[in-house]
């Protein structure tokens, strides 16, 4: 019995980690970046990025954050994303290191998505 207690409860922690929305951060135009106060971190993978690349970002895909993040400057971030799943799993790491994450950007290849902290569904067809 409480084996199963165990599983449920780290089940729904790493849930939670996933795919719970991070509140109090919001999505920000990049027209809207004051880019002296803040740095921009692109947390897509490679592929995507390389398609679709953003001057003067930081390209540290979410598999290399635990590795990397020490190259990261101590200013305030801005992330570019390319679903809700990567934004959360971001955020939280971030914050967990001491950065402010001040907004974020949802990129899908060749389209820009306008994303707010809400509880939404996105259905992909």
């Amino acid at each position: 019995m409480t084996f199963l207690i165990g599983c449920t409860v780290v089940i729904l922690y790493l849930s939670y980690k996933r795919y719970f929305p991070v509140f109090g951060v919001q999505y920000i135009q990049f027209n809207e970046l004051d880019l002296d106060k803040i740095k921009i971190i692109d947390v897509r993978d490679y592929n995507e990025s390389f398609k679709d690349p953003i001057e003067g970002a930081i390209n540290l895909p979410i598999a290399y954050l635990k590795r990397n993040h020490n190259e990261i400057p101590d200013r305030d971030l801005h992330l570019v994303v390319s679903s809700l799943l990567e934004k959360n799993i971001a955020i939280r790491f971030f914050r967990k290191k001491g950065y402010k994450v001040l907004g974020y950007t949802i990129m899908k290849p060749n389209k820009l998505m306008h994303k707010e902290n809400k509880f939404k569904i996105e259905m992909n067809s």
